[in-house]
């Protein structure tokens, strides 16, 4: 694009910075890339070529299919995973407190003793 084709408008002036508007010219015949009308044309495909294609997309689909069953099996083994852990700690927490409220009667009752052979 020459330098002709391109004016300079000057809009505002201030302290921050001026402010310009560019006016553009009619784009020259030079300029204008020739585009071909229609796409390059694709080779036909044989038989064979397809028959191919089919089969590799078969196998994709297969591929695909396996590693979403395989993630779905790891997923519900983490699953029983957790839960069995959860299972654990809600069976030893059980156990604990049994065994401190144990502890703690066997002591109520080792005081109670104390205090009726002390009074008596």
């Amino acid at each position: 694009m020459a330098s002709s084709d391109i004016q300079v408008k000057e809009l505002e002036k201030r302290a921050s910075g001026q402010a310009f508007e560019l006016i553009l010219g009619p784009p020259s015949k030079e300029a204008v890339p020739e585009f071909p009308l229609s796409p390059p044309k694709k080779k036909d495909l044989s038989l064979e070529e397809i028959q191919r294609k089919l089969e590799a997309a078969e196998e994709r689909r297969k591929s695909h299919e396996a590693e979403l069953l395989k993630q779905l099996a790891e997923k519900r083994e983490h699953e029983k995973e957790v839960l069995q852990k959860a299972v654990e700690e809600n069976n030893n927490f059980s156990k604990m407190a049994e065994e401190k409220l144990t502890h703690k009667m066997e002591a109520i009752k080792e005081k109670h003793k104390w205090l009726l052979n002390w009074s008596a």
